[in-house]
């Protein structure tokens, strides 16, 4: 039996992604947004690599994507953990903890000295694991609509 295996995004993951993100959302009564905020699943390669970043897909021994995570290219200094979602079956076994710190290793690899993100409390788990890793609540002066709190990391 194949375990969970962790990888860039291809183009071929587009619509998983894209439906990972759907059905999170949906299942947190939280909106989806195509037109700004999820405007960069659109194209994932270009939204992340295509600007320096990266966007990581979990998939299943099945093969199937479960989960996903980006760091997207905001400033010389500064990045933003993106899109970072797991369907049912993938949560609570570690790899939400995994996929962050990839995420974050990426960004020390690439020389940012902040990492910042947003999210919503209805998302306690994701705020006790981003608060575990090290990361505040930082003032932004835009937040996305379904959003209601903002984090950073000094790296």
């Amino acid at each position: 039996m194949k375990p969970f295996l962790l990888r860039e995004a291809q183009p071929a993951d587009q619509e998983s992604i894209r439906a990972i993100v759907s059905a999170v959302l949906a299942e947190y009564g939280l909106p989806a947004d195509t037109e700004e905020t999820d405007a960069d699943l659109g194209d994932v390669q270009a939204s992340y690599a295509g600007r320096g970043g990266v966007f990581l897909v979990l998939t299943s021994k099945d093969g199937d994507l479960v989960g996903c995570g980006g760091l997207y290219p905001i400033s010389a200094g500064e990045a933003e953990i993106r899109k970072m979602y797991f369907l049912p079956d993938a949560r609570g076994k570690g790899y939400g903890r995994r996929l962050l710190t990839e995420l974050i290793g990426a960004a020390r690899d690439r020389g940012y000295r902040r990492v910042v993100l947003e999210t919503a409390s209805v998302l306690k788990e994701a705020i006790a694991l981003y608060t575990s890793a090290g990361f505040k609540p930082y003032a932004r002066e835009h937040i996305a609509c379904r959003c209601d709190q903002a984090m950073a990391l000094e790296l």
